[in-house]
């Protein structure tokens, strides 16, 4: 490598296993640079190199991490909170010009992945599996009594993440309660059946889907993966596959899925590092690396399904302290 590959990750908050695998794979390349609104990001202190900035509404946010990346001759950048991806994604032409590679979708696709009511009509538009779901409380209440779907159902925000503010319901009467006292609402079909996450990562030069992990997931928490089993499984990858290249990810992604009856349903995607990736890092799904070869300009080869089925991951907490 003729240059140091330098690293920001944006809003580190507590993914602290994120900043110490880049920190192991660019070891000798160059540096990880973490940035947070709080000093009291534990991720932070596991980077090279952090900064306490703005919170991301602030008017001088953009220009902060501007500074930062300038300053720090930062190569590639990423976020790991929603509402900024959907920032650097609206920004991201000015970090290509500036010589800085942001490691995220387009914004078009960027904005499906945060409405799940478009993410609803782009599946069923292209032909694959997913939830039923409902933003016209009427349509629902008609499917209901035509026998197209049944209570229970999920009543969330149409931009809502972490599972934050869902409600499982069981009559009309919930529903126009929930739908009275908030806005943005949408009623979402209850998938009973195994539920699975992948961890896809999409080259961002060739735009190629190079990696996939899947875990069935055994329990979670707070939105989050907290115990899991790794999952080898073709059939699913080739629906993976195929979905990506429809939709047109690059980067780091993370899908949630459904089996129903020997059916996958596509749920959600985030595009992003997902709660549950350390799982695959551990078993050998090295993205770190993936994105430095990226971000050097090196394309990467085709590592799909390159790990064992049936390793367990299992989360616990540690502690940080910090005079």
């Amino acid at each position: 490598m003729n240059e140091d590959v330098n690293i920001l990750i944006l809003s580190c908050g507590t993914r602290n296993k994120i900043v110490q695998y880049f920190r192991r794979e660019i070891l000798g390349k160059g540096e990880v640079i973490a940035t947070d609104c709080s000093p009291l990001a534990p991720a932070l202190y596991e980077a090279d190199k952090h900064f306490i900035v703005p919170r991301i509404d602030d008017d001088s946010y953009l220009e902060e991490i501007f500074r930062i990346c300038q300053d720090n001759n930062v190569k590639g950048i990423l976020s790991l909170i929603d509402p900024e991806i959907s920032l650097l994604a609206e920004n991201k032409h000015e970090f290509i010009n500036n010589g800085i590679t942001p490691l995220i979708s387009n914004l078009d696709i960027v904005d499906i992945c945060f409405d799940k009511y478009k993410m609803f009509k782009f599946l069923v538009e292209s032909g694959f599996n997913t939830a039923k779901s409902y933003i016209n409380k009427e349509e629902f209440y008609k499917d209901i009594n035509d026998g197209n779907i049944s209570y229970p159902v999920f009543v969330k925000p149409l931009n809502g993440s972490a599972s934050l503010n869902i409600s499982m319901v069981n009559s009309k009467e919930e529903i126009e309660l929930l739908f009275s006292r908030f806005d943005n609402l949408m009623i979402q079909e209850y998938m009973d059946g195994e539920e699975y996450g992948a961890d896809v990562y999409i080259d961002m030069i060739s735009g190629e889907t190079v990696s996939i992990f899947v875990k069935e997931k055994l329990k979670m928490r707070a939105g989050e993966t907290d115990k899991a089993k790794s999952v080898i499984d073709k059939e699913l990858f080739d629906l993976i596959k195929s979905f990506v290249k429809i939709a047109g990810f690059k980067g780091i992604i993370d899908i949630d899925i459904f089996k129903i009856n020997n059916k996958y349903y596509i749920s959600e995607v985030n595009p992003r590092f997902g709660g549950g990736y350390p799982h695959a890092y551990e078993v050998g799904i090295n993205i770190p690396e993936m994105i430095i070869k990226n971000v050097n300009g090196t394309v990467n080869e085709s590592l799909i399904g390159h790990y064992k089925h049936g390793i367990y991951m299992m989360k616990y907490n540690e502690v940080l302290i910090k005079e």
